[in-house]
């Protein structure tokens, strides 16, 4: 049976796989970028969690990386629309079908990367912010 952080995790996931451009989870980057876009799930951190007792539970603000990434001359609007898609996707549902008390992501930093022989990438990382509380740090 998976965890209750494995649980969000998919969860988020199978939400960012709904939209147009190739969701992975955990992957190297492709050597091709998809025409609509590519978007990497990275299982981030956990952080130190705040307890509370009685009952004992572990409240956490996990930090998950999605790694964004579009290629071609219209890279600019398209890092826009698959953020937008990202943003919209997320507020549709912040609890994740309540397996979390709150998700939000925060603003990504792009960064346009040159590639030898191709169009270059417009890429960045969006830290993702998963509110949950369990009765298990391994639960």
């Amino acid at each position: 049976m998976p965890t209750h952080r494995e649980t969000i995790l998919a969860a988020l996931h199978s939400r960012l796989s709904a939209l147009p451009a190739t969701a992975l989870r955990g992957e190297v980057l492709p050597e091709r970028v998809p025409a609509d876009g590519l978007l990497i799930l990275r299982d981030g951190e956990p952080g130190e969690p705040e307890v509370t007792l009685s009952p004992l539970a572990y409240h956490y603000q996990h930090r998950a990386e999605i790694e964004a990434v579009v290629q071609g001359a219209e890279r600019d609007a398209g890092f826009d629309t698959l953020c937008s898609s990202i943003s919209t996707s997320l507020a549709t549902d912040r609890t994740l079908g309540g397996l979390c008390d709150w998700v939000e992501a925060e603003a990504p930093r792009p960064v346009d990367l040159p590639v030898e022989g191709a169009a270059s990438l417009k890429a960045a990382v969006i830290p993702v912010i998963l509110h949950y509380t369990t009765a298990d740090p391994l639960g």
